[in-house]
């Protein structure tokens, strides 16, 4: 039996929080242990309930989700929106955020988003993650060249990974594309991770648009 993930679902409109709440608890071994209609009310909730995930939209009156998720520097939050806020994606991903989910998705799709992020991983949708990061780059201003001093400690086969992390690919597919096994890969990860100082996947894709390593539009191969 699964562990049950406690979570707190953050949006303006209270239909859609009721919305949201049955569809996640209808999976049964998610909680939802608190509602809020703005930023501040997130992290007041958060705060008193210490859950594993908060469900966060982007656009609230007050403090807005970008806001809230910054200040969330211990709970993991998983962003809510739609393609028509991909401009604030990238905002969100900096202040913290690890991963976000489109409002439209499908029900599995959810519940996996929200098993993931609480699992202590981020979530990456390899199609959207590519087209919203692709698109916010673009948004980016030049590129700073960070590769003499950040990316110099990778191997070859770190940067081939990178390359593929930012291009929203999974381990498996990274896995296929290199010929190596998945732990193969899960141990590469972790090695890029931890010589970047980073947290995670999400924050990995934004590192190499940033460093110019990954120009938007272009394929990781």
């Amino acid at each position: 039996m699964r562990q049950r993930v406690r979570v707190i679902v953050a949006d303006d409109q209270p239909m859609l929080r009721a919305g949201f709440k049955a569809l996640l608890e209808s999976a049964g071994d998610i909680e939802i242990v608190a509602e809020a209609g703005t930023g501040a009310e997130a992290i007041e909730q958060a705060r008193r309930h210490q859950p594993d995930v908060v469900l966060m939209d982007i656009r609230m009156p007050g403090m807005d989700g970008i806001e809230a998720t910054r200040q969330l520097t211990r709970t993991r939050v998983l962003i809510l929106t739609t393609f028509g806020l991909d401009e604030y994606i990238i905002e969100a991903l900096r202040a913290g955020a690890s991963g976000f989910i489109l409002k439209d998705s499908r029900v599995e799709d959810l519940l996996h988003a929200v098993r993931t992020v609480a699992a202590g991983e981020a979530f990456l949708s390899p199609a959207v993650t590519k087209q919203l990061l692709d698109q916010v780059a673009r948004r980016l201003p030049a590129a700073v060249d960070r590769r003499p001093e950040q990316l110099a400690e990778l191997t070859e086969r770190e940067l081939a990974v990178l390359r593929m992390l930012a291009a929203g690919l999974t381990n498996s597919e990274i896995a296929s594309a290199l010929i190596v096994s998945e732990a193969t890969v899960k141990t590469h990860v972790s090695k890029v991770l931890q010589k970047l100082g980073l947290r995670d996947r999400v924050q990995a894709a934004i590192f190499a648009y940033e460093s110019g390593l990954i120009e938007p539009g272009r394929s990781s191969a």
